[in-house]
């Protein structure tokens, strides 16, 4: 298979992949997507927000407040700039984005455990580091 075939496999497969594992959810796709943010990147701003997800500033904007009245965020004034709010994850924002997460991985382990045989299991965890790297790699262009 020659490199523009493998990366298109590879592209379709892991964003089936994803899909898949995403109707697992009970959160909408974007309020999950800003807890992870803030959960990873730590307090940004709903236009830093609405740049890293790719969606206008109207859409991430949604999306916040929506997070706010549930109290899985909380704004505070921006210590640079007071006509801006910084968003934090909030105690209960972080145990829904776990909650997520770890139904997420317990649907994909039990899948794993029910179709993979021991060595591909392997093979499957070999490729770890490589998938990482080529995030790493592209993330940083």
């Amino acid at each position: 298979m020659d490199d523009r075939r493998l990366a298109e496999e590879l592209r379709l497969t892991i964003g089936e992949l994803v899909r898949t594992v995403r109707t697992a959810d009970t959160m909408p796709p974007g309020e999950a997507a800003v807890l992870g943010y803030l959960d990873r990147g730590g307090p940004l701003t709903t236009a830093e927000i609405a740049q890293q997800r790719g969606v206008s500033h109207q859409s991430a904007a949604k999306t916040v407040k929506d997070l706010l009245a549930r109290n899985l965020v909380r704004a505070e004034a921006h210590p640079g700039d007071g006509r801006k709010l910084l968003l934090h994850l909030t105690p209960a924002g972080h145990d829904r984005l776990a909650e997520e997460r770890r139904r997420r991985a317990d649907w994909l382990g039990a899948a794993i455990n029910d179709v993979l045989s021991s060595d591909e299991r392997r093979t499957l965890e070999a490729a770890l580091p490589l998938l990482s790297r080529l995030s790493t790699h592209l993330h940083g262009r």
